[in-house]
């Protein structure tokens, strides 16, 4: 981890595309949300100093990030930094890290952060290939498709070690859904049930079609700036969020034989406590999270992982959240429930590594008091988290609105 830097780093501004079936390819959808965002600060693509992009399946491109700011006019100019950044679906959690640093050790002022994918284009048949061979590795022991059988291997060592059961795990679809309803942009337009998610069709031994993260297209931009750049560009000094920690950790490339998965593969964990650390906050100080939830179990670590839960108690706090918000039906799902209130992979929409952009961006909602219906009183601080391939990289930002 870098030495922690003085100087207050803030994600200014967000832009982002509707979830729908498009033509556009990855890099034209990553351009719209970048206008948006900058439009949203009001400012140019000639003010970007810096750009930070997440590469995409559908069109996947040599050198992502000089390939996007070609093709949006940013580059050529020797006084722009582009760099690509893969850590998975954790991808846009790192990123998010990698522009707080530079602007606090590399003197850009303004760093763009991209992602945009197309995957709704595909045939389910290419797309399939195309993800097996993402995390495909022949002593893995996985068969297609190899992302939903390696999440089902993680199910099944949460079940024989912690006793977490197939009701629990579709209840973190359902509840997904439920707050997907609230959001005008989410796929996912009803709430569905427990039963309904056990009913889909089967993908592996103990997971469902609709436990699996909703294939979309879609793009999304963050931008990240100095005070430096606010004062110059007439722009108030409490805009957008301060990003005030974060923390990062890998684990394996794709996960041991069943018999052999122990704790010591798993870095959420890791990574929340080097985000807690330098942002010098507990889980009581979070009011918001932003928790990666491509499958239920990703979730039910997570919520175990930054302290919602105990170890092994992840499923049951999140199958009595579904039972709290289907018998109070009067109630508002966020006061409830402080996870994911745009629905996450499971009901908003995923395309491909673009969704944890999605977290940050309800988080920046949350934390500006933007989140209409969706919105949780007096937000002070947000946690935001990525996985990337099959708990192989974990990514962890705390935001906040600077006034503690």
């Amino acid at each position: 981890m870098p030495s922690r830097s003085s100087k207050v780093v803030r994600l200014i501004a967000t832009g982002w595309t509707s979830l729908a079936k498009t033509t556009k390819s990855p890099v034209e959808l990553m351009q719209d949300a970048l206008v948006s965002a900058t439009n949203a600060a009001g400012i140019s693509l000639r003010d970007i100093g810096g750009l930070i992009a997440v590469p995409s399946l559908a069109d996947p491109h040599f050198m992502e990030a000089h390939y996007v700011a070609t093709h949006m006019g940013i580059l050529p100019a020797k006084n722009v930094v582009v760099r690509t950044v893969d850590t998975g679906g954790a991808g846009p959690v790192t990123a998010l890290l990698a522009a707080k640093r530079m602007v606090e050790y590399e003197g850009v002022d303004c760093v763009a952060v991209v992602a945009g994918d197309a995957v709704r284009q595909l045939s389910g048949d290419e797309f399939l290939r195309r993800a097996d061979q993402t995390c495909y590795h022949p002593a893995s022991g996985l068969s297609s498709p190899v992302i939903p059988s390696g999440y089902d291997r993680i199910a099944r060592y949460q079940m024989d070690k912690f006793g977490v059961t197939r009701a629990e795990l579709a209840a973190c679809s359902a509840v997904m859904s439920i707050m997907a309803s609230q959001h005008p942009l989410a796929m996912t337009k009803v709430p569905r049930t427990i039963e309904e998610v056990l009913a889909s069709p089967p993908v592996a031994s103990v997971t469902n079609l609709l436990e699996c993260a909703r294939r979309a297209d879609g793009g999304a931009a963050l931008l990240v700036a100095s005070p430096r750049f606010l004062e110059r560009k007439g722009i108030p000094a409490s805009t957008g969020a301060v990003i005030i920690g974060g923390g990062e950790a890998s684990g394996p490339l794709y996960p041991p034989a069943l018999a052999d998965i122990n704790e010591d593969m798993f870095s959420c964990e890791q990574a929340t406590k080097m985000a807690y650390e330098e942002a010098n906050v507990s889980v009581r100080d979070i009011d918001f999270f932003g928790l990666y939830d491509c499958y239920p179990v990703c979730l039910i670590r997570a919520v175990e992982a930054v302290g919602l839960a105990d170890q092994g108690e992840g499923g049951r706090y999140i199958l009595g959240k579904y039972h709290e918000l289907v018998a109070n039906p009067e109630k508002r799902p966020q006061d409830i429930l402080p996870i994911n209130t745009h629905g996450g992979l499971l009901a908003f929409g995923a395309p491909w590594e673009v969704p944890a952009m999605y977290n940050i961006i309800e988080a920046f909602h949350q934390i500006t008091n933007t989140a209409a219906t969706r919105q949780i009183p007096n937000v002070r601080r947000a946690l935001v988290y990525g996985n990337g391939g099959i708990f192989s990289h974990s990514a962890v930002a705390i935001l906040g609105n600077g006034v503690y």
